[in-house]
């Protein structure tokens, strides 16, 4: 409790620091004037939805509170009404004139301004065009011919309105002007809020000086509450209320005219200015103002609120994580409670981030969508910080198997079951050697070929068979349906009647003569029912892609295997099994799952009957030859995995009709979590690319995606990595470098896994494929070819990144964040081609190291 209360203190503390209040002079009581965009959510101008008279009245009334002077941009609509409507509360009227590349929209916009001017006593002067050059849409020509053709015709002042710099750029506009009437806003210029203050004086300085017989006017100055950064501009409400507090105070004192940009936020701006459009206003589109106008500020006014709620998901987290963590040391649940108060603070602050978003359709289905994902991506962060937990910082082990090394100890005959397709025999043939030198009284051994259709393949096996007496023997059956598992069934039926045990072995392992004599006697408990040791392999040394693969595999079997028999949850892998006979009388193997062994151990447990692990090596295998037989054995498991959950899902999740433990039930579900996130990490990928093809299309127009869409996913990449290095080492026993392998090799699999887990959900089988072994595999193109798609997919990022490095430069760090997180996606993909490059490398002639004696 006093860890939990000192962790909820640190975060707290993180929180105020971040909200620490900022003095800034108070609003003062009247502005020189407001731009007003009389907009509400749900009207658009590009969509002829305008505002009704009464809601620009109620804007009006709102305004003169502040000010007694407006600028508009348009008299289209019902903008039109605005001068007439402003009289009621007293506010002149500076009227704007839009200029566009539509011709006929300039005429009729001109013509209304000039009966409006002439009409109206509130419009007391009138702006042609709002940027019209700084976008390009008009000719310096026909800008000075519709700034003559106005000044002609009405009676008040008459002007443009630019960016400083094309009045600098273009000193001619000021003889067709009454007035100077120019925008200065740091933060489009990069220029952080700390500066900007001084930066809209000397702008202004600069303007007088060029044109000392113009009056100015400052017609937009203001700062976004929202959006993608610019340089060290930050667009928050904070910075946002601190600027434009200080800045009005110095304007006035100074005498200056101004507009502040805007009174309302307009969110339809988006199409043409990105997010950061949709936020200048002082009040959102709500009408509410976005900050306090006097007393400190802060980042996030309800930040207490947000406190409480990340405290909360933290300790249900936490509680969660620690039902059954007795035998975690205080380290290890310091280390908990550490993350799950992180965990708890990244999504309350991301859904404070995503509420102050404007939504449509097409963003709140992202939110939810990102919502889902957030939420997914930190249980799967909570699960690995689990089992990181579990594996360095128990304080023993609840469920150790030693070996039984008793000369008296309980042991039962073995039916030793070795199933086989299309294999070499003369790989088959060292598996049985080793099986012949087995130092156990009582074992017979089944040698199942099925479908196998050339006999020179399975008649050499079966003649080996019998020159090793009468306890091996073999069937060869073709046609037989149920992959593996029908194979296995088959054996079963065919076992002798007085084993107790049966045990299988994949065609290429090669065994201890010690594996039955240690592991089987732990079956002396009748509630044990399966007794498993580790996957190995042998041949590690032909190859570095071998060494990577070796480095992948063991993590499996010494650290979440481990970590899972505390809770008497392991995952029964189909070679250096035991099953109790009468228990798989009684289940059989499953004939529709192609990873028919994690589904029968799953039913063992569903039973209420108990699993042993012990994580010494028993036998050896040969691990795949190629990258692209890698892959498919990681397809296999990955896909059987979706299929035993869905088939499973009653008990898995709800715990209906099933004697699993809380535990149990943890350990299948939270396993293969890490797995269905990189089946959701294709979407954010095809996400990445779209939105990344967008910036560089219309680069003005799409802003690199808010940091809440790459914060989680990158976020668990460095947590998984990092935990692979530092598992590995201490728990594996392997060093930095070989821990570096297997992240490789893991990482080389990610885009297999995501596919399999895509399949898994939305098919319900694929045909069973075998992992060939012996294999050759030599050359570049066949490299890339069994790397094609990950290949594809890396190019397609990498060509993203380069994209928008090119188009948009790296004006701001959101743009190099998003490059850096298209970049990083693409490592799991470039990891692939690394592989398959390895594997294609030809071996050295060598003999595999010779089998275990």
């Amino acid at each position: 409790m006093v860890i939990v209360v000192a962790v909820a203190a640190l975060f707290t503390g993180f929180w105020a620091l971040y909200n620490r209040p900022v003095n800034a002079p108070d609003w003062p009581e009247q502005i020189s004037g407001y731009s007003f965009s009389p907009f509400h959510l749900d009207q658009n101008p590009q969509d002829n939805r305008y505002p009704n008279d009464e809601q620009i009245r109620a804007d009006l009334e709102l305004l003169s509170k502040q000010t007694d002077n407006i600028r508009t941009y348009s008299v289209e609509n019902s903008l039109a009404d605005i001068p007439r409507l402003a009289e009621e509360f007293g506010l002149r009227v500076t009227l704007g004139v839009w200029i566009s590349p539509d011709e006929e929209r300039n005429e009729r916009e001109i013509a209304k301004a000039i009966e409006l001017a002439n009409a109206s006593r509130s419009v007391v002067r009138v702006v042609v065009g709002n940027e019209a050059l700084f976008r390009r849409e008009i000719s310096r020509k026909k800008l000075i011919e519709y700034l003559d053709r106005v000044r002609a015709a009405v009676k008040v002042p008459v002007t443009t309105s630019e960016q400083w710099h094309i009045w600098q750029q273009y000193p001619e506009l000021a003889q067709h002007v009454d007035l100077i009437a120019a925008h200065i806003l740091p933060y489009w210029e990069f220029i952080p809020m700390e500066d900007s203050t001084q930066f809209v004086l000397d702008r202004a300085r600069d303007l007088k000086q060029t044109f000392p017989k113009k009056p100015l006017l400052l017609s937009e100055v203001g700062w976004p509450s929202n959006g993608r950064m610019r340089g060290g501009a930050e667009a928050s409400q904070a910075d946002q209320a601190i600027y434009l507090r200080t800045l009005l105070n110095t304007l006035n004192s100074k005498g200056y005219n101004y507009f502040v940009v805007e009174a309302f936020d307009q969110p339809w701006k988006v199409s043409d200015e990105g997010s950061v459009g949709a936020y200048w206003g002082v009040y959102n589109a709500e009408r509410q103002p976005k900050f306090n106008f006097e007393g400190p500020v802060v980042e996030i006014p309800q930040w207490r609120i947000l406190v409480i709620a990340s405290v909360v998901l933290a300790l249900l987290a936490l509680a969660l994580l620690l039902i059954d963590g007795s035998s975690l040391r205080q380290r290890g649940r310091t280390f908990l409670t550490f993350v799950s108060f992180a965990a708890g603070s990244i999504l309350v602050w991301i859904g404070y981030d995503y509420s102050q978003q404007y939504s449509t359709w097409f963003s709140l289905t992202v939110g939810c969508l990102l919502a889902m994902g957030a939420l997914g991506v930190v249980i799967v962060l909570l699960t690995e910080a689990h089992e990181l937990a579990e594996a360095v910082w128990t304080s023993k082990r609840r469920r150790p198997f030693p070996p039984v090394t008793a000369e008296n100890a309980y042991r039962p005959k073995v039916s030793v079951h070795v199933p086989c397709y299309n294999e070499p025999p003369e790989m088959v043939k060292e598996t049985l050697d080793a099986l012949a030198r087995l130092d156990y009284p009582d074992y017979e051994v089944l040698v199942i070929d099925n479908n196998t259709k050339d006999p020179a393949v399975w008649e050499p096996v079966q003649a080996y068979c019998e020159t090793l007496g009468p306890r091996f023997r073999f069937f060869h059956v073709a046609p037989l349906a149920g992959f593996k598992g029908g194979a296995l069934n088959y054996a079963l039926e065919r076992t002798a009647p007085d084993a107790e045990v049966v045990a299988v072995i994949d065609s290429d392992y090669c065994v201890s003569p010690n594996w039955l004599k240690h592991m089987v006697p732990h079956f002396a408990d009748p509630k044990i029912a399966v007794v498993q040791s580790p996957q190995d392999y042998r041949d590690d040394k032909d190859s570095l892609f071998k060494k990577l693969c070796y480095a992948e595999y063991k993590g499996f079997f010494h650290i979440g295997m481990v970590t899972r028999n505390d809770r008497d949850a392991i995952i029964q892998h189909g070679t250096m099994t035991m099953t109790r006979k009468s228990v798989l009388d009684e289940l059989k193997w499953a004939g529709w799952c192609i990873t028919e062994d994690a589904e029968l151990g799953l039913r063992v447990f569903q039973k209420g009957l108990s699993a042993a692990y012990f994580e010494d090596s028993y036998g050896k295998g040969l691990m795949p030859d190629t990258f692209i037989d890698f892959k498919k054995q990681r397809f296999r498991w990955a896909y059987g995995a979706i299929q035993i959950m869905k088939r499973h899902a009653r008990s898995l999740l709800f715990g209906k009709d099933t004697a699993l433990t809380r535990g149990q039930r943890y350990h299948f579900v939270a396993g293969w979590l890490p797995w269905i996130a990189d089946g959701l990490n294709i979407f954010f990928t095809i996400g990445a690319l779209l939105w990344s093809a967008a910036m560089i299309i219309v680069p003005q127009r799409v802003d690199p995606p808010l940091l809440i869409f790459a914060i989680p996913p990158l976020a668990l990449f460095f947590f998984k990595l990092g935990k692979i290095l530092f598992l590995y080492q201490r728990q594996v026993g392997v060093n930095l470098r070989d821990a570096f392998y297997a992240a490789v090799a893991g990482l080389a699999l990610s885009h297999t896994i995501a596919k399999a887990v895509l399949y898994g959900f939305f098919t319900s089988s694929i045909p069973f494929f075998r992992t060939p072994k012996m294999k050759t595999n030599s050359g570049l193109l066949i490299a890339l070819g069994e790397a094609r798609e990950e290949v594809f997919v890396m190019l397609l990022l990498w060509g993203a990144a380069a994209g928008i490095a090119v188009v948009q430069g790296f004006p701001s760090p959101d743009v190099i964040f998003w490059v850096a997180v298209l970049l990083m996606q693409s490592l799991p993909y470039l990891a692939a081609l690394i592989m398959a490059l390895l594997s294609s490398v030809p071996k050295p002639q060598e003999a595999v190291e010779p089998a275990i004696a």
